[in-house]
């Protein structure tokens, strides 16, 4: 076993270390600059490499090589040739290098490895251009003159209109300079025409936007005569464009014909939009048989909703009846092209579809389709709105007519809207009875009451369409029952004091809006009925603090505020009412009474010309009542104003030459001032009384107690003829009376003692009656129908 166990020598064996300190000195490179052969091979040619050639016999040698056993074996290179610098056959072979590719002295002393030579620094600078050359100046000037295109448009979009004015024009400025090189540069071919076309295009359209008309059209000349210039006929659009804002229509239509004429049919959309501008220019001449042509064509090939829209505007203006219907049933069926909204609703739970789902619900593409579906519905509603009267022998009947159209559509959801324009119309006209189908309230209300005899709202409802059918009782009694199935049933509760106090039953129905005032503190129809119950009571302090606490929670009501001044007018507190009169005016200064009252004020104080400006105001609400007109000449005559009152007096006259008391006043002030006039106004004025004087007789003759009326007549006439008024008492409303003029034997002092009534209610009589104010006249439930606060039923 143990005879092929082997120890190792201890004697005379070589180092198992020994060789690795040996190196062949071919290698050393260290001490080469002061290897004397090694230099003089370099610096002669002694040391250069011959070419390698197949004549050369194969030189490959040995060269003994330290092993890690101490012998020295041959090293020879793969090829099968010595190394550079070995002997053979008594010949040493040349250096052929001095270093290797890739490496350096520095690389053999610990640098980095660096085979690309970034080490180096940065390479040096390009040679800079010449800028002074003629190519280089046209370069930069063209790129200059399309960054003023880009900052003109910009401009233009950001509203800064007379920046980009500036711009565009500095940009053709600079674009002729730009030719003008070229030309002397290079040959007239190489002009950049597409620069040249956008600097005159956008320059054109700055002037148009900036309004400067005539440079726009002489813009857009140069393009449009430059034959160089290829599609440029189109812009006669633009220009067709310019004359219609100028209202030159013919020119415009000729434009859009021209242009028409030269876009090839294959732009089908261009073809339709010009179309549909000279429907538009057609339709601003009046001439609507045209444009009807034009729209019909449009809805034949291409329907849109603006074309559809025109048209039935066209039918309505020629009166065509059968068409318009026709024309709205193409509107309805312009087809909208969006997704319908089942898109944008998720059909599983999937979470990366809900996330989709959720980015594109409200993104660009969804807002324009929004857009486009409000614009057809606005359409259609205003289409509806103006045929409806007139399709058909009635409103009613028309407009029943288009619901019915639009259900079978696919804008079933605006039937809906229409039903209800229709009951808005009947309210601004108005005309409540025409959606008063209290039988089929009733019997759906009993309907209701059948189906569940303890639902108050049922009971209520119920309640409401007795009443609108004049039975108070019994209507009383349904709210009783809706009460005392649920006592927190406020409209119930509202609606009986309504029915007690059209019954007068008054302190039962103070009673109802005080329990109900306890439950809607801030309610302002509730405040107003509690006031107005007492003042029905005749209990005006009571009702003028509910009215405060009312002003309290809706201070700018105008019904309200002239409410408390007829009320502190009644209790003679003038001050107060005027304060409150005033603020009414200030809210809502169209209220008839109240600008009565204030200039009546005013004329009671002595301030008549403060007084003008109501009775000026009042002429302007109601300018065919010639007593407002009289009044602002007698404020005028009153103030010692004669030169103005006359010219007042004058127009008038004009505007209502068969009016007696403004030629008495006119015949007095002519006298007085001494003008020739006098007499033409004389004459006037006794032709008038005779004309008068006829026409009472012949209306006495047809009376059966011509005694009675003639006395009054009389007694009317007497107070005309110079006797004064009597001052009011309190509670009534305040006197408006004017001073008359006097006799042309008398001083003319506009303080004379004589006075005339300042309210002329006949325009052709010399009679005359006090204004009736708002403290003379009460206001019962059924003035505030209109307003915010009233006497409505509340539906449950």
């Amino acid at each position: 076993m143990m005879q092929n166990v082997h120890l190792a020598p201890e004697t005379d064996e070589d180092d198992l270390y020994s060789g690795y300190n040996d190196y062949n000195p071919t290698y050393d490179t260290e001490e080469l600059e002061n290897d004397t052969a090694f230099q003089q091979a370099v610096r002669t040619s002694h040391g250069r490499r011959p070419p390698i050639t197949a004549k050369i016999p194969s030189t490959a040698v040995t060269r003994p090589v330290a092993t890690g056993y101490g012998s020295k074996t041959s090293l020879a290179s793969s090829m099968g040739r010595p190394m550079t610098g070995a002997i053979q056959d008594g010949v040493t072979r040349p250096m052929t290098a001095v270093r290797a590719a890739g490496f350096t002295k520095a690389a053999l002393r610990g640098s980095a490895f660096d085979p690309l030579g970034q080490s180096r620094g940065p390479a040096p600078p390009l040679e800079a251009k010449n800028e002074d050359s003629p190519e280089e100046k046209i370069r930069q000037l063209e790129k200059k003159v399309n960054e003023l295109v880009e900052e003109s448009c910009i401009a233009n979009s950001c509203g800064d209109l007379k920046l980009a004015l500036e711009k565009a024009k500095d940009a053709g400025r600079k674009e002729r300079v730009l030719v003008r090189q070229r030309e002397q540069v290079t040959t007239p071919e190489s002009i950049n025409l597409d620069l040249t076309y956008s600097v005159l295009f956008n320059l054109a359209s700055q002037y148009s936007a900036n309004e400067m008309y005539a440079e726009a059209l002489n813009t857009y000349q140069v393009i449009v005569k430059n034959k160089m210039f290829s599609n440029a006929g189109r812009l006669k659009v633009n220009m067709g464009n310019i004359y219609l804002k100028q209202r030159n229509y013919s020119k415009a239509i000729k434009f859009y014909r021209m242009a028409l004429d030269q876009i090839p049919s294959v732009h089908k959309e261009m073809r339709i939009k010009i179309m549909q501008n000279i429907g538009v220019t057609f339709i601003k001449t009046g001439q609507y048989s045209d444009a009807i042509n034009s729209f019909e064509h449009i809805m034949s090939m291409a329907p849109n909703l603006k074309a559809g829209f025109n048209l039935i505007l066209s039918y309505f203006a020629v009166g065509d009846r059968d068409k318009m219907k026709k024309a709205f049933q193409k509107l309805i069926a312009v087809p909208l092209e969006i997704d319908e909204d089942d898109k944008y609703i998720s059909p599983s739970d999937d979470p990366h579809t809900n996330l989709v789902i959720e980015a594109i619900k409200n993104d660009h593409l969804r807002q324009m389709e929004r857009e486009r579906k409000a614009m057809a519905e606005k359409y259609i509603m205003t289409a509806a709105k103006l045929i409806a009267p007139v399709i058909e022998t009635s409103f009613a009947v028309g407009y029943d007519w288009c619901v019915e159209v639009v259900k079978a559509s696919q804008y079933v959801e605006l039937a809906n809207d229409l039903e209800i324009n229709k009951a808005i119309t009947y309210l601004r006209q108005k005309d409540f009875n025409q959606e008063n189908e209290f039988a089929q309230a009733s019997s759906y209300a009993d309907l209701a009451v059948n189906s569940d005899r303890y639902n108050p709202s049922a009971l209520t409802n119920k309640g409401n369409t007795v009443f609108a059918n004049g039975d108070y009782e019994k209507a009383a009694e349904f709210y009783k029952e809706a009460l005392r199935n649920d006592s927190s049933c406020t409209e119930a509760l509202y609606n009986i004091g309504l029915t007690y106090k059209r019954l007068n039953r008054l302190d039962e129905a103070l009673d109802c809006f005080l329990k109900l005032h306890a439950i809607l503190r801030n309610s302002a129809q509730v405040l107003y009925q509690i006031a107005n119950v007492y003042e029905l009571m005749e209990d005006p302090n009571q009702a003028i603090e509910w009215l405060m606490q009312l002003i309290s929670v809706v201070p700018t009501d105008s019904r309200a505020l002239s409410k408390l001044g007829e009320l502190y007018d009644s209790e003679g507190d003038k001050s107060q009412a005027f304060q409150y009169y005033y603020e009414s005016y200030r809210y809502f200064p169209s209220n008839i009474e109240v600008i009565e009252w204030l200039g009546a004020y005013y004329i009671d104080t002595q301030f008549c010309e403060k007084a003008i400006q109501y009775f000026e105001r009042a002429s302007l609400i109601q300018p065919t009542q010639v007593k407002w007109q009289l009044m602002v000449a007698s404020c005028f005559r009153r103030s010692g104003n004669y030169q103005k009152a006359l010219d007042t007096y004058k127009e008038i006259h004009r505007k209502f030459p068969e009016n007696v008391e403004c030629l008495r006043f006119l015949v007095r002030l002519c006298t007085d001032i001494g003008l020739k006039e006098v007499q033409e106004y004389a004459t006037k004025l006794k032709r008038l009384e005779k004309m008068k004087e006829i026409r009472e007789q012949r209306i006495k003759s047809g009376r059966d107690s011509s005694g009675g009326s003639r006395g009054r007549r009389e007694g009317s006439a007497g107070s005309d003829s110079g006797q004064n008024c009597t001052a009011s008492s309190k509670g009534e409303r305040l006197s408006a009376k004017l001073r008359a003029l006097p006799g042309t034997n008398e001083p003319y002092e506009s303080s004379s003692n004589k006075e005339i009534d300042a309210s002329y209610v006949d325009p052709l009589g010399p009679q005359a009656e006090r204004p009736k104010t708002a403290a003379k006249k009460r206001i019962d439930e059924d003035d505030f129908a209109d307003e915010e606060l009233g006497d409505d039923l509340l539906p449950e």
